[in-house]
């Protein structure tokens, strides 16, 4: 065994950081432009493979640039990012109540709260406490996705 610490990153850390610099961007970025904006330690090729497993997985979308892909990304921050993971995960499972449900009930009971007030104030109406779009959303209701 080496008692040299492993040069591997964290998984999802590199994926991460290039999500970080698409998101500053505000503009579609080649593997080209995210080396340059990530100070350029990585090679070309290990960003472009990130990008290829980031657009495999939905979160970005990619386009045409001249002999590249310029690549945008489909989710607008971390929580966006955290929502679309726990989506994909309700939608392999045949059972979608009993996953629901298991989910809540480890819920805290915090979060159970803000859950209840995120999908109506008591009125049976879902979203009613949130007229204007649940935070986060840019202003979407459930209706609107």
């Amino acid at each position: 065994m080496s008692d040299v610490p492993s040069a591997r990153r964290p998984a999802g850390e590199l994926e991460a950081e290039v999500l970080a610099a698409l998101w500053s961007a505000r503009q579609p970025l080649t593997p080209q432009d995210v080396q340059a904006a990530l100070g350029g330690d990585l090679a070309r090729t290990t960003i472009a493979t990130i990008l290829a497993r980031l657009h495999d997985k939905g979160t970005v979308e990619r386009t045409r640039a001249g002999r590249a892909y310029a690549y945008t990304p489909t989710v607008q921050d971390t929580a966006g990012l955290a929502a679309r993971r726990m989506h994909t995960e309700l939608g392999r499972e045949a059972d979608r109540s009993t996953v629901l449900a298991r989910f809540v009930s480890d819920l805290s009971a915090e979060d159970e709260q803000l859950l209840r007030d995120l999908l109506g104030d008591g009125t049976g109406h879902p979203g009613a406490a949130y007229p204007g779009g649940y935070p986060g959303t840019g202003g979407q209701g459930a209706a609107d996705r």
